[in-house]
C-alpha cells in the first residue's frame, strides 16, 4: 500500500510540475507591453522577421534622434492568427522599408507589442491588432 501511495505522490507531483512549465511558457499581453501609454511608431529597414510559433517577431533597424542606428523588436501574434490577419511567411522581406506601431514595453526596452504595420506606400500589411483579445 505504501509503494502505491508514493508512486500516486510522485505521480501527481510530476503532473505539477508539466502543467506548470506550461504556464509559465505562455505570458499575457500585460506582463510586458503597457497599452495605458501612448503608441510607439517608429519606421526603419526589416532586418529579420520570424514567422513562428508561439509569436512572431519583426525586426528592424531604426535611426532614433541623434541618427545612430538602433534595433528595435516587434513582438506579433502566433503564425496561425497572423494567417488569419491577412500576413503570410512573405509579407515583409529583408530590407523593406515599413513603419511599426505598437504598445511599448514596461521596461522601456526597444520593444513592443505589434498593433500596425505599414509599408512605405502607406499600405497596412493585414488587420490592426487590439490588446483586449490579449489579456
Amino acid at each position: 500500500m505504501k509503494r502505491s501511495t508514493r508512486t500516486a505522490r510522485a505521480a501527481v507531483w510530476v503532473l505539477g510540475l508539466t502543467l506548470s512549465a506550461s504556464a509559465l511558457a505562455h505570458h499575457s499581453f500585460a506582463v510586458f507591453f503597457a497599452d495605458d501609454k501612448a503608441v510607439v511608431s517608429v519606421s526603419g529597414k526589416v532586418t529579420g522577421f520570424d514567422f513562428k510559433n508561439p509569436h512572431g517577431l519583426i525586426r528592424l533597424e531604426v535611426r532614433d534622434t541623434t541618427g545612430a542606428v538602433v534595433q528595435w523588436k516587434a513582438e506579433t501574434n502566433s503564425p496561425s492568427i497572423l494567417e488569419r490577419r491577412g500576413w503570410s511567411r512573405d509579407s515583409l522581406k529583408l530590407g523593406d522599408e515599413i513603419t511599426i506601431e505598437g504598445w511599448g514595453a514596461r521596461d522601456g526596452s526597444r520593444y513592443m507589442r505589434l498593433r500596425k504595420a505599414t509599408r512605405a506606400d502607406g499600405s497596412t500589411i493585414g488587420v490592426v491588432f487590439a490588446p483586449q483579445e490579449e489579456k
